[in-house]
């Protein structure tokens, strides 16, 4: 099998590096999150670059690529661990270009893909623990659509959104829908997370709704599903870069009169690294492969891809910052940022404990084999 990219994949990966090293400097990273964790002329680079309609079709007014592209670009924004949650445009153009009616098509896709709207899931409830079929959320049909009750915890930029993917039950059915941040009914409140972005609570109260698909579970899971390749890709593109900069530590500190990367021990670790990182590197090419597959296909490969992900992102930042030392851990060094990083990714759309479990729901008569 050819894992070569294609000069165009090529080119898309090299003008987003050269983004993130000309115009996402860490010292920019550092006022953006000191201002909130967003900025909205970062996000219009981005939209640009053409990064926001990587998933929709050039009809919409979008690149029309896949999901290798998302790879490769979330790997260059990891890099330089970009606040701004370009992940959330790539779940909204995969799931209103597959899910939605044309009306909501033509009335979001465009803006989607230029920028203009920031369109973000909101799933995570209190009580469902990453389980994507609880849900209390409640919609009621109304005169002229549905309208919304509900709480969704930790909706990135959600108080800045234009718009939000919400699940909610019909009777007993979950549907998806698309609410309006400026609607009557709808109320955030915005803090920062511990990797310096920004999230906020929405609460819905009697909001209207657009209703994108009554076949809600379907689509949710395959949202998350893609949520989960982009993280996996993401993550890969942050531990290459801590990687680089713990050995160029290595390289530079000196202990009785040699660089410490000399020691034969620290060497070994950094080693380690370097396989744990290639481990979690194979492990995103599947996902991004399997982003498109059948249904339950899909869902398995992508719970092994998070879990591997996860227990790479766990080891390689604990690593970086032992090898580090004490100057690991401060706020003023930029490697402690980038465990930050790796600590909140372990945990987005799913932690390693949670897929773990995913994958041995899911083992069967394979027994643990992977088919």
């Amino acid at each position: 099998m050819d894992f070569d990219f294609s000069d165009d994949q090529v080119q898309l990966g090299d003008a987003v590096r050269k983004w993130v090293d000309k115009a996402y400097t860490f010292e920019r990273r550092r006022a953006i999150e000191k201002a909130g964790g967003f900025e909205r002329a970062a996000w219009n680079e981005m939209a640009e670059l053409g990064l926001c309609g990587l998933y929709i079709a050039e009809a919409e007014g979008g690149l029309g690529m896949g999901p290798v592209e998302g790879m490769v670009v979330m790997e260059e924004l990891g890099r330089g661990m970009v606040l701004e949650p370009l992940v959330h445009s790539l779940i909204a153009g995969g799931v209103l270009s597959g899910y939605a009616d044309a009306a909501t098509k033509a009335a979001w896709l465009p803006g989607i893909a230029s920028g203009e709207k920031l369109v973000v899931l909101a799933h995570q409830e209190r009580a469902a623990r990453y389980k994507l079929d609880l849900c209390e959320a409640k919609a009621t049909q109304a005169p002229g659509g549905y309208v919304l009750n509900a709480t969704k915890n930790v909706v990135p930029v959600g108080d800045l959104a234009d718009a939000f993917i919400v699940p909610a039950k019909i009777n007993s059915q979950l549907g998806l829908f698309l609410v309006e941040r400026q609607s009557a009914g709808v109320s955030t409140r915005g803090y920062g997370t511990q990797d310096g972005s920004r999230a906020a609570d929405v609460v819905l109260k009697n909001a209207p709704a657009t209703l994108i698909t009554a076949s809600g579970l379907t689509a949710l899971e395959h949202a998350v599903d893609i949520g989960i390749a982009a993280t996996c890709a993401e993550a890969v593109g942050v531990m290459d870069k801590t990687l680089a900069i713990t050995a160029e530590y290595l390289n530079t500190r000196k202990q009785f009169g040699v660089p410490i990367a000399s020691f034969q021990a620290l060497r070994h670790r950094v080693a380690d690294m370097k396989m744990q990182l290639e481990l979690a590197r194979s492990m995103s090419y599947y996902a991004s492969l399997k982003v498109n597959a059948p249904t339950s296909e899909r869902r398995a490969a992508l719970a092994r891809a998070k879990y591997q992900l996860g227990q790479s992102m766990r080891f390689v930042g604990q690593q970086a910052v032992q090898l580090h030392g004490g100057i690991g851990v401060t706020d003023e060094y930029i490697v402690s940022h980038y465990f930050r990083k790796l600590t909140q990714l372990e945990m987005t759309f799913g932690d390693s404990l949670h897929h773990l479990g995913e994958v041995s729901a899911r083992m069967q008569d394979a027994a643990g084999v992977f088919v």
